[in-house]
């Protein structure tokens, strides 16, 4: 039975990997991922050397199909992604749909780790029983409806957003509802890195508020009143 393993490895901090994931990481026979380059860096800090095959974005029919290959050979396989819990932001759910469709006797498994929603729900201060996650705001077409749905969720909402478009993520955000601008926020800037920076407001304060504009972010919106 071919085994296909999702490992989580670090957002940031090599040392937040799992003794479990380094132990996966090794016992494969072949390692799928986003950018081989990213993923080669991890490999060698922890000195493992496999073969590396990469998916490099969703609805790539080619990558995906060297994948089943190598499960139909009775290969193991782990996938991972730039950083943090594969599956949630990348072409992971495309892949495990191609594998049920095509091999469903291969065994899923997930190997769990790092996560900057979770990292900074953790730390926010609000409860969080209940949430949504959603993912990267889309670049051009959606984006009032992503923001709407922001705004208007009776649950706290992660997003998460590119150094290049925080500042105006946050103003589109606000302008979408002005008595929401009041909405609690809780900023997460490099999450387990040297710089980490967690910072905790109003939406109105972050439109004003200056941002260092370095590294990627986590953003939690939430109509909880500290």
């Amino acid at each position: 039975m071919p085994h296909l393993y999702f490992v989580a490895t670090p957002i940031g901090h090599l040392g937040d990997i799992t003794i479990r994931a380094l132990e996966t990481l090794r016992c494969v026979d072949v390692i799928v991922c986003e950018d081989t380059r990213v993923t080669r860096k991890l490999l060698e800090h922890f000195q493992i050397s496999k073969p590396l095959l990469s998916v490099r974005q969703r609805g790539s029919v080619r990558d995906i199909e060297r994948v089943l290959e190598s499960l139909r050979k009775g290969l193991s396989a782990a996938y991972v992604t730039d950083a943090g819990t594969p599956g949630l932001s990348d072409p992971g759910g495309e892949l495990i749909e191609r594998v049920l469709a095509g091999l469903p006797e291969t065994k899923i498994v997930p190997i769990p780790g790092p996560n900057a929603a979770a990292a900074l729900g953790s730390v926010a201060g609000i409860p969080l029983d209940r949430y949504t996650v959603m993912g990267f705001p889309p670049h051009k077409k959606g984006r009032q409806a992503y923001f709407k749905t922001i705004i208007e969720s009776p649950l706290p909402i992660f997003f998460y957003e590119s150094v290049h478009r925080i500042r105006r993520t946050l103003r589109e955000v606000a302008d979408c509802l002005p008595e929401a601008q009041d909405r609690y926020c809780v900023i997460g800037r490099e999450l387990t890195k040297m710089y980490e920076e967690i910072l905790r407001g109003s939406l109105r304060e972050f439109v004003n508020r200056p941002i260092t504009e370095k590294g990627e972010f986590v953003v939690l919106v939430s109509r909880w009143k500290l």
